[in-house]
């Protein structure tokens, strides 16, 4: 099944590996939540992020979904400027996301929705690191 934008309403367990180049790792561990907002879905997220050597600290992020044309989400910062674009039509949906000068590669997988998980390759002057983060449903909208 190709999830819609609709489907994603509800709540999810991340779990997030996160693999800087010089081998220092990091994980989260926390809830997503996707909410209706009148215009899509809001993605809201809260967790402990734990880095290698450090104690856990709480960790946020939000997003706003979108609808786009013909089978593509489109992803935006809470400030509405334009994040990347999900194509669910696609056997492996990725993007790129440009923000000077650094490069943000994402490919998601939905082969076995309801669980999904995307990957992000983060390069640049002083950023270099992987990020997967795997989504398990919780409870449907």
């Amino acid at each position: 099944m190709r999830p819609r934008l609709q489907d994603f309403e509800g709540a999810w367990r991340i779990a997030r590996a996160i693999h800087p180049a010089d081998g220092a790792g990091a994980r989260f561990d926390g809830e997503a939540r996707f909410r209706p907002d009148g215009q899509g879905l809001a993605y809201a997220e809260i967790g402990q992020l734990q880095l290698a050597g450090h104690p856990p600290v709480r960790a946020e992020r939000c997003y706003l979904w979108r609808n786009g044309p013909a089978g593509v989400i489109e992803v935006f910062f809470p400030d509405g400027r334009p994040f990347h674009r999900i194509d669910l039509g696609a056997a492996a949906p990725s993007d790129r996301h440009l923000c000077d000068p650094d490069i943000y590669d994402v490919t998601y997988d939905f082969r076995r929705w309801p669980d999904w998980s995307s990957r992000w390759r983060v390069r640049g002057p002083r950023k270099d690191y992987r990020m997967i983060s795997e989504y398990f449903r919780i409870e449907t909208g």
